[in-house]
């Protein structure tokens, strides 16, 4: 019972922040606490073989940025990477600075996205996901909000076991 109640207080208070509730759009966030909150509201995804490494670095300045817009990129790429695992596999994130930028990477070692579709892999309505499994829109709407209204940068790397996405975000922010 005391689990379950710690489990449950953990989710809403994750959830909360998550969504960034009765606070204004443009804020000042730590970008780990977004990483930390989406990985708590996955975590009945994570369960099992999956095992999840953080590679922080905790110097990082705090961004001005849409934070519940940056939790959905969050959610997208990681949800993802868990899908892709199969429920065994490891997914490592990675936070540093680039000069002006910084730097979000989620890695997992599933099974790779094909070359001859990694091209198309931010196009709207394009999914690698079997059908009713995937509407195509997750990674077309993370690309629009880190490039469109955050004006940083989202690629992917993908070979047989590594895939990576890259989000790169400036440190000075630009309003829509």
């Amino acid at each position: 019972m005391e689990q379950s109640t710690t489990r449950i207080s953990a989710l809403v208070k994750a959830v909360k922040e998550y969504s960034y509730m009765d606070r204004a759009q443009l804020q000042e966030v730590d970008i780990h606490d977004g990483l930390e909150n989406t990985l708590t509201i996955l975590g009945h995804k994570l369960r099992g073989h999956i095992d999840v490494t953080r590679a922080y670095d905790r110097h990082l300045p705090r961004l001005t940025v849409y934070g519940s817009e940056l939790n959905q990129v969050w959610t997208n790429l990681l949800d993802n990477a868990i899908d892709a695992l199969q429920g065994h596999g490891q997914i490592t994130i990675s936070t540093w600075q680039d000069g002006a930028f910084v730097c979000v990477e989620i890695v997992d070692n599933g099974p790779g996205i094909p070359q001859d579709i990694q091209a198309r892999i931010f196009e709207p309505f394009f999914t690698t996901k079997e059908v009713g499994k995937g509407t195509g829109l997750g990674l077309d709407i993370a690309y629009r909000i880190i490039v469109t209204d955050h004006h940083g940068d989202l690629t992917l790397t993908s070979r047989p076991g590594e895939t990576r996405f890259r989000v790169s975000l400036p440190l000075k922010s630009k309003q829509k």
